[in-house]
């Protein structure tokens, strides 16, 4: 059995920051409780003894260190390899805009549709079907114990029915022999 690890970075706003909507157009940095995060995923991942054999991140700034910080934290000295298939969503005219913007633009239903479903909002540039066929590629190919770390904007593909991950939260899923991958756990926070 093959074991993947998806974790969503850490925070990239402080408590005091108004969130907004960042994508694959924003390279924006983890903060001091995105850090964190981090290092309280590693050190768990070391105290249940998970060690990965291989660790494959999207190329933004958030999901670098997101890896980097965990590695650290739990002792291992795994190469990152950064993926374009990994590159979290794009807002259209929504990237980087506040929360009540968007809101205001989409309307609650819009939003919620997303999170529920992921029926991507109108100027949203998704292509689900290809984040859909990445996915079924790397948990076809997946051997040992795999760390990816992404967004949960692209996270939710990775099997049918997935809803959002937290910030600093995993999921594994496990990939048998003969068996569809399904997830063993979704959205868990150290």
């Amino acid at each position: 059995m093959a074991r993947v690890f998806v974790v969503r970075h850490g925070n990239t706003f402080g408590a005091d920051d108004a969130p907004r909507r960042i994508g694959g157009r924003t390279d924006v940095p983890l903060v001091v409780t995105g850090r964190e995060q981090a290092r309280a995923l590693g050190h768990d991942f070391a105290r249940r003894g998970i060690v990965f054999d291989r660790v494959d991140c999207g190329p933004l700034r958030r999901t670098l260190q997101t890896a980097e910080i965990l590695l650290a934290a739990a002792g291992q000295d795994c190469p990152v390899r950064v993926g374009e298939w990994l590159r979290e969503i794009d807002h259209g005219p929504d990237e980087d805009h506040c929360e009540a913007a968007v809101l205001a633009r989409l309307g609650q239903p819009a939003l919620d549709a997303w999170k529920r479903d992921a029926t991507v909002p109108d100027g949203w540039w998704v292509d689900a079907d290809a984040r859909r066929i990445a996915w079924r590629r790397a948990l076809a190919d997946a051997a040992g114990t795999t760390l990816v770390v992404t967004s949960s904007g692209h996270a939710r593909f990775a099997l049918p029915g997935m809803t959002p991950l937290r910030t600093g939260a995993y999921g594994m899923i496990a990939v048998l022999a003969n068996a569809p991958p399904r997830a063993v756990a979704w959205d868990v926070r150290p």
